[in-house]
């Protein structure tokens, strides 16, 4: 597979030597792969260079800034396509706004600062983060993190935004309640225990902005997850068959050591993550989310893809616009790394088509190796990733 990019696709230009240049340079590249407009990207990397401040400025050649695990690589910014039948994907870029700042405190501050002038710049209230204030961003506040940014990027129009906190941030031992709380404040007080048994909660995510339902989200962590488990988790959203398919053509054929004791194949590296959306004041879910980091399960981006091929094409969705979109991040070949691709996700939403997120790395400070202990795929990919 070629690594130059694609007809239609910017090339790389000499600012790319900074941060901020790197970034830009994905961001741009990949609006011409969705269809957004150069004024649209100009406005969105503006924002987005606005909200890393001199950060933006760092030179490539530096280490990372702080160890953030927005990214393996510690970059602050990571993009996603949400695809979805018959339309084009939508393109988001999350970032990490206070990753410069050592100290946790520093570091929330630069986030909501950030929030804040988005609020001003697109008329939108922070009520509901204001609310959750003292939960989240307490003295002497605990990582890995203070405060995410998610962008929505639309064309013409202002931008969905996201807000991720983090529960662990009075510590670890104090999340749960910290969640249970966070949705009471929020109009949910019967949610969390609607919410599956965690290994840990690494997110609170909320929708400010422009959403016609908005959704605060529970993100949760499960430990050794088979298809079975996934599944369970998943029966009043999703199709079981659609959810087990999903399981297994993106974690893959397991190798032997990642099989329990009764031969049931589980993650047993990176753990996956559920989503679950609510919407409204209710208190059941309106929605769930399956996210499988694949980048632990591949040897390279080379057989991420094809499993990702295989898993937008069972559900109906054009790959191109992914395939698209690597050639738009990165110029290596894509069997020289894993990571390019980072998670995959099974979307549904209450009243809509189930659609796939893929989560895509930025890759500005390093590439992590190819994963030599799994085989490199030589099958046809109808064989290798069909599943019974």
């Amino acid at each position: 597979m070629t690594a130059l990019p694609e007809p239609g696709i910017p090339t790389a230009g000499p600012a790319e030597t900074t941060l901020g240049g790197h970034v830009l340079g994905q961001l741009r590249r990949l609006g011409a792969v969705v269809g957004l407009s150069e004024t649209d990207t100009a406005l969105y990397g503006q924002v987005l260079l606005d909200s890393l401040a001199g950060a933006a400025r760092r030179p490539l050649s530096l280490p990372p800034a702080s160890p953030s695990f927005l990214s393996d690589d510690h970059s602050p910014v990571e993009f996603s396509l949400a695809c979805t039948p018959d339309s084009v994907p939508a393109l988001r870029v999350l970032v990490e706004p206070g990753w410069a700042h050592g100290d946790m405190g520093d570091s929330a501050r630069a986030g909501l600062d950030a929030i804040r002038a988005m609020a001003i710049r697109w008329s939108f209230p922070t009520d509901q983060l204001d609310a959750l204030e003292d939960l989240f961003f307490p003295a002497g506040a605990e990582g890995p993190l203070a405060l995410w940014y998610a962008l929505d990027l639309r064309a013409g129009k202002a931008p969905g935004v996201k807000v991720y906190l983090n529960p662990s941030a009075a510590g670890p031992e104090h999340a749960a309640r910290t969640v249970e709380e966070a949705l009471r404040r929020l109009g949910y007080g019967k949610a969390f225990a609607e919410l599956p048994p965690a290994a840990g909660y690494p997110f609170l995510a909320l929708d400010l902005g422009a959403w016609a339902s908005p959704r605060t989200k529970v993100y949760v962590k499960h430990a050794r997850m088979s298809a079975d488990d996934a599944c369970a988790l998943g029966r009043s959203s999703g199709s079981a068959a659609d959810i087990r398919y999903f399981f297994h053509a993106v974690a893959g054929s397991l190798p032997p050591f990642d099989q329990g004791l009764d031969g049931t194949a589980r993650l047993l590296r990176r753990p996956a993550l559920t989503c679950h959306s609510f919407t409204g004041g209710a208190s059941e879910p309106s929605g769930f989310t399956l996210h499988i980091p694949v980048r632990d399960y591949v040897r390279d981006d080379e057989e991420a893809l094809a499993r990702a091929t295989a898993v937008l094409t069972r559900f109906g969705m054009d790959p191109t616009a992914l395939r698209r979109s690597l050639h738009a991040l990165t110029r290596r070949q894509l069997d020289d790394g894993a990571g390019l691709i980072a998670y995959l996700a099974l979307v549904y939403e209450r009243n809509r088509p189930p659609r796939i997120t893929a989560y895509l790395s930025s890759e500005a400070y390093a590439v992590r190796s190819p994963q030599e202990q799994y085989p490199r795929l030589d099958l046809g990919l109808h064989d290798a990733l069909r599943v019974s």
